[in-house]
């Protein structure tokens, strides 16, 4: 038995779901290409729609690395460790996008979903990755409970998105209707 041995189906049930979730995310930013353009919506993606497709490759990758058959716990703590830095450098980069983007001011919410808890659910990977040798087990279970929270983050922020977008959209089409006629 090896020390991965029983992590399988939940790691391709994550994994499945985060690249599924790439692909439902690449359809709704093309429905959103179709409203009208924002000054400075770049920025905005960046600090907002980037991050969630990180997410899920972030997510993606941990359940590809942890599926194949190392020989030991090494190869995967360093990978962790990597990867958990990899995250938190990528989660203060977002919280700057956030900071200085000037298409939508945010709120305690988006700073709570977009900045701190990826950068909670990185360190996570981070910490599984440097106690991994002396402590297998849970740092297997802090990796998949880092795992969840950045897919859920990432489902959140998607959606966010969405109905960010719908609202505005529905928004400007009503400022956009001609008046009803004065009756005479």
């Amino acid at each position: 038995m090896t020390t991965l041995e029983g992590w399988e189906n939940f790691y391709v049930i994550v994994g499945s779901s985060a690249g599924a979730l790439i692909g439902l995310q690449f359809v709704v930013v093309t429905l959103i290409a179709g409203s009208p353009m924002i000054r400075g919506i770049a920025q905005g993606g960046a600090a907002f729609s980037t991050p969630s497709i990180v997410h899920y490759q972030i997510v993606l990758f941990l359940s590809a690395a942890v599926s194949v058959p190392w020989q030991g716990i090494t190869v995967i703590a360093v990978i962790f460790g990597l990867t958990g830095l990899f995250g938190i450098g990528y989660a203060l980069v977002v919280a700057r996008r956030m900071q200085v983007q000037t298409v939508y001011k945010p709120v305690f919410e988006d700073w709570l979903f977009h900045a701190l808890l990826p950068l909670a659910a990185y360190v996570a990977v981070a910490v599984a990755g440097c106690v991994a040798h002396s402590h297998v087990r849970p740092a297997l279970f802090l990796v998949a409970a880092a795992a969840l929270v950045l897919l859920f983050i990432g489902i959140h922020n998607a959606w966010d998105a969405v109905t960010y977008h719908l609202i505005n959209q529905r928004g400007e089409e009503r400022e956009n209707e001609p008046s009803a006629k004065p009756k005479e």
